[in-house]
């Protein structure tokens, strides 16, 4: 394997599991091959367990044992219940060598369904970054924020990326890169020059709280007390039985009330070039007590497909916590932080592999009917 740094891609994802860095419990089928990921998959028994964990110096099954409170057969009856922790053994396990590290973050599917998803591994002291030459099973923790779920085992609800060395842009190379090549579009498909775009550790990026031309609602709210959804069913069910829409606001503004989850916009469209993938983080904890996107990756190819396609939405998944917050038209909200793959992708994010959301606007889960 190449000694550069770098986000491993396709080809090298299948070579990891053909020398069985990634080990699985069933054979790892194609669908699960993102262009810089791996989707992971549930097991058959989930466990309810009295708290969320950090292992530490300790095993996952170690401390299992403490917290578990009883089991449930994925495959029978795979309900998960909102506001409660689960502990679902995962089918892949890993084997890495010194040289490599994993992180892991939820799908996007995941995270627009308010579900709070982490990956745990064993001696370890956080959630979702896997230490380089780690050998050990893997495990989700899993809380249904906002509606109760049904899931069956096999379901991907996260992806793992495998990075070699120090592959992030630091802001005098992603402007290099912008200059090269335009990372943020506008709503009329126009390029926003180098100089208008904001460079600060990532690529700011700003809500949106006008909506498009024509159409009042700039958001959706989650209801409570609705019905459960099956993951597995797509297309389904109605966006009116699960989310209450969000219809612009006086002086473009919007009170995010504590607790109530939104789905909104981002207001630039953004672009994924090939030879990089992307992570949303957060812009500032000082700007606000909110979190922003709990799915965080972008495979390469997003907004970009094979240079054809001038940029995507970014949806973005709010949560406010202890008091009301107000948030303006074009505040910003969240940056992207641009890393090197370690080289390009055979195939890159959009219909060739199914992905769902390369041309989103305002887009829910594949659950609801569009």
């Amino acid at each position: 394997m190449s000694e550069q740094a770098g986000i491993l891609t396709y080809r090298v994802l299948h070579h990891l599991v053909e020398t069985e860095v990634v080990r699985a419990d069933h054979s790892i089928t194609p669908v699960q091959y993102q262009p810089a990921s791996l989707d992971l998959r549930l097991g058959r028994v989930a466990y309810r367990i009295r708290s969320s964990f950090v292992p530490g110096n300790l095993s996952v099954e170690e401390v299992l044992r403490d917290l578990q409170m009883y089991t449930i057969d994925l495959d029978a009856n795979g309900i998960l219940e909102k506001n409660q922790v689960y502990l679902v053994p995962l089918e892949e396990s890993l084997c890495l060598p010194q040289y490599l590290r994993a992180r892991a973050n939820p799908k996007s599917t995941t995270g627009r369904l308010d579900m709070l998803t982490r990956v745990i591994s064993d001696y370890n002291a956080r959630f979702d970054d896997i230490q380089a030459g780690y050998c050990g099973k893997l495990y989700l923790e899993i809380v249904p924020k906002s509606f109760t779920i049904s899931v069956k085992p096999g379901l991907c609800l996260n992806q793992l990326r495998f990075i070699q060395g120090e592959c992030l842009l630091d802001d005098q190379e992603l402007a290099a890169v912008y200059q090269r090549i335009p990372l943020l579009y506008d709503s009329a498909d126009d390029p926003i020059p180098p100089d208008s775009a904001c460079i600060q550790e990532g690529l700011l990026m700003r809500v949106d709280l006008q909506g498009e031309r024509n159409q009042s609602i700039i958001g959706y709210k989650a209801r409570k007390n609705s019905d459960i959804i099956d993951l597995t069913r797509i297309h389904t069910y109605e966006i009116s039985d699960f989310w209450e829409p969000i219809q612009r606001q006086k002086n473009d503004q919007l009170i995010l009330e504590p607790e109530e989850f939104h789905l909104l916009c981002s207001q630039e469209k953004v672009r994924i070039p090939p030879d990089y993938s992307a992570e949303m983080v957060a812009y500032d904890i000082g700007a606000g007590e909110f979190r922003v996107h709990y799915a965080g990756f972008f495979d390469p190819g997003f907004g970009y497909g094979n240079g054809d396609i001038p940029g995507t939405y970014a949806v973005l998944e709010v949560r406010s916590h202890d008091v009301p917050y107000r948030i303006s038209h074009g505040q910003p909200f969240c940056k992207i932080q641009y890393a090197r793959n370690i080289e390009r992708p055979e195939v890159v994010y959009g219909i060739d592999l199914g992905s769902n959301y390369q041309r989103q606007k305002l887009s829910l889960s594949k659950q609801f009917k569009q």
